[in-house]
C-alpha cells in the first residue's frame, strides 16, 4: 500500500510539475529568438539570412516547420516540439540515473531536473536547446549501453545520436569531450578489451562530424560579428555553474539521513552504493566539461559564448551530479519520498504563482504591439523599430533594407498597423543623420510617432529625441512590457498625450 501512495504522489508531483513549468507558459509572447525560429520556418533561404549564416544551420528547425504544418501558426505549436523533446530527455535521464547510480535514483534524478529553472525554461522554449538537452541524453545513453555490451548496433546509435548534435546547434562542440572522456575511463577499466570496436565507432563518428566541422571552421571567422556579452569572469562561470543545486540536493539528503537516524523509526542503514569511477566521471564531466570549455574559449578568442542557452547541455549534468551527492546520503527506501519532496520543493518555488498564467519570458511583445496597435491613429502613426540584433550596424543595415529580413525578423510575427521606421542595433554616425532627416520630415509632420523595441535601443533612441530642439514642446511617455519598450511621443501643442488604456508601467519626462 505504501509503495502504492508514494507511486501516486510522484505521479502526481510529474504532471502538475509539466503542466505549471512547462504547459502554462506555451502561450505567451514569443520572445525575440523564437520569433527568429518563425523567420527561419518561412523564409529558410532569405538572402538577408547572409548576415549570420550559424542561424539556419540548425537541424531544428524542421520540427517547428512539420507543427506549424499540422497544427497551424502559434506560439503553442511552435514550443510543442521543445515540450516533446525534454520529456524524451526526462525519460533517458532516468535510464540513466538508475544505470549509473542507484536503481531507485530515476524519479529523483527527473525532479532534480524540473527543479532547475533552466530546463523548464528550454523545454517551454521554440528554439534548439531541448532538442540538443535530448539528443545530447541519448548519445550518452547509447554510450553506456555499447560499452556495457560492446553490441554494434548500440555504437551506430552513438554514432546517429551524437552526430546528430553538433547539426542542432554549432556551439555544442565541446560536448563530444565527454564521449573521449568517458570511452577512455572504460576502455582503461574494463578487462574485456574490445577497444577495436570503440576505436571504428568513434572513427565513424569523425567522418559524420566532417562537414560540420567544415561549416564550424569557415564560420569562426565572423564570431566576432556575433558577439553580445563580455568575456566572462570567474565569478560568472561560478554563477552558471549551478553549484548551488547540488549543495541545497546534498546538504537536504544529509539531513533526511541526521534526522531518519535521531528519530530512531527505522533502523540506521547506509546506501547501497557501487558506483564504477568511470560512471562517476562520466556524471561530473556531463557537468563541467562543456562550460569549462566554452569558459576558456571566451577568455581566449575574446569572443564570448558563456551564455546561458549555450551551456544548455550542462544541465542533465548539473541534475545526475546532485543525484549522485544525495546517494551518499539516501538510504535505498527512502529514495522515492526524497523524490516527491524534491519535486514539491521544484513547484513551490519555480511555478511563478503571483500569476495565474506564468509568461514564458519577461519580453512581452504581443502586448506592445497590441498597445501601439489599439489607438484610431495607428495606422497613420509612424513606428520607429530599433534592430533587436546585434548584426543590425552599418552598412548591414540602411534605411531602405528591405522587408522581410532577418534583421527585423520580429516585424512579421506581431505586425504593426503603422507605417514601421528601421533603426539599426545601435547608433552610428550614419543612423543619427538618418534620424535627423526623418525628424525634419514625416515625424514631425505626424505630431505623434511611437519608438517601439528592446530596453536599451527604446531607452537610447527616447533620449536621443528628447534632447532634439525641434521636439522642444513635444512630450513623450514609456510603458514596459518586461525587457521590451513602448515610447509614444506626440507634439504638446496639439493636444495632451494621454495615458493610453491596458498599459504597463508608464514614465514621462520634460
Amino acid at each position: 500500500m505504501r509503495t502504492k501512495v508514494i507511486s501516486g504522489l510522484l505521479w502526481a508531483v510529474l504532471l502538475l510539475a509539466v503542466a505549471r513549468l512547462w504547459l502554462m507558459p506555451l502561450g505567451s509572447s514569443f520572445w525575440v529568438d523564437e520569433m527568429v525560429t518563425a523567420f527561419v520556418v518561412h523564409h529558410p533561404a532569405d538572402p538577408s539570412l547572409a548576415v549570420a549564416p550559424q542561424v539556419p544551420a540548425s537541424f531544428y528547425y524542421w520540427l517547428p516547420r512539420l507543427s506549424e504544418r499540422w497544427l497551424g501558426f502559434s506560439e503553442i505549436s511552435y514550443r510543442l516540439p521543445s515540450v516533446l523533446a525534454m520529456a524524451l530527455a526526462l525519460w533517458i535521464l532516468a535510464a540513466l540515473a538508475r544505470r549509473l547510480i542507484h536503481s531507485g535514483a530515476g524519479w529523483f534524478a527527473v525532479f532534480a531536473c524540473l527543479a532547475m529553472r533552466g530546463i523548464d525554461y528550454h523545454a517551454a522554449d521554440a528554439r534548439p536547446y531541448a532538442l540538443g538537452i535530448a539528443v545530447s541524453a541519448a548519445a550518452v545513453w547509447f554510450l553506456v549501453r555499447f560499452l556495457d555490451r560492446g553490441v554494434l548496433r548500440d555504437g551506430l546509435l552513438f554514432v546517429l545520436a551524437a552526430g546528430l548534435l553538433w547539426r542542432v546547434h554549432l556551439v555544442y562542440w565541446p560536448f563530444y569531450g565527454v564521449f573521449l572522456i568517458y570511452a577512455a575511463a572504460r576502455l582503461a577499466s574494463d578487462s574485456r578489451q574490445f577497444w577495436p570496436r570503440v576505436l571504428l565507432v568513434f572513427a565513424l563518428l569523425a567522418v559524420v562530424l566532417l562537414p560540420v566541422a567544415r561549416l564550424a571552421l569557415a564560420l569562426s571567422g565572423q564570431a566576432a560579428a556575433h558577439v553580445i556579452v563580455k568575456p566572462p569572469t570567474w565569478r560568472d562561470a561560478l554563477h552558471l555553474a549551478r553549484w548551488n543545486l547540488v549543495l541545497i540536493v546534498g546538504a537536504a539528503a544529509w539531513l533526511w539521513k541526521v534526522l531518519r537516524a535521531r528519530a530512531a523509526r527505522y533502523p540506521p542503514a547506509q546506501p547501497a552504493l557501487a558506483i564504477a569511477w568511470a560512471d562517476t566521471l562520466l556524471i561530473f564531466a556531463w557537468w563541467l566539461v562543456h562550460p569549462l570549455a566554452l569558459y576558456g574559449f571566451s577568455l581566449a578568442t575574446g569572443n564570448s559564448l558563456f551564455l546561458n542557452r549555450y551551456l544548455s547541455l550542462f544541465l542533465p549534468g548539473v541534475a545526475l551530479s546532485a543525484t549522485w551527492v544525495a546517494a551518499r546520503f539516501l538510504p535505498e527506501r527512502s529514495w522515492r519520498p526524497a523524490a516527491a519532496l524534491l519535486g514539491i520543493g521544484a513547484i513551490l518555488v519555480l511555478g511563478q504563482w503571483s500569476v495565474l498564467w506564468p509568461p514564458h519570458e519577461k519580453s512581452d511583445w504581443r502586448a506592445a504591439v497590441e498597445l501601439l496597435n489599439r489607438p484610431p491613429d495607428a495606422a497613420s502613426t509612424p513606428v520607429v523599430c530599433p534592430s533587436p540584433f546585434v548584426e543590425a550596424r552599418w552598412p548591414v543595415w540602411r534605411p531602405d533594407y528591405p522587408l522581410p529580413g532577418f534583421l527585423y525578423a520580429h516585424l512579421p510575427v506581431y505586425p504593426l498597423h503603422g507605417p514601421v521606421v528601421l533603426f539599426p542595433f545601435e547608433s552610428s554616425p550614419q543612423a543619427e543623420d538618418s534620424a535627423a532627416r526623418l525628424l525634419a520630415g514625416p515625424l514631425a509632420a505626424a505630431h505623434r510617432f511611437a519608438i517601439y523595441g528592446g530596453a536599451g535601443n527604446a531607452r537610447w533612441w527616447r533620449k536621443w529625441f528628447a534632447a532634439r530642439p525641434e521636439l522642444a514642446a513635444w512630450q513623450n511617455r514609456l510603458t514596459r512590457f518586461g525587457d521590451v519598450y513602448v515610447v509614444v511621443f506626440q507634439d504638446g501643442s496639439q493636444r495632451k498625450l494621454a495615458s493610453t488604456p491596458g498599459s504597463r508601467v508608464f514614465e514621462s519626462i520634460r
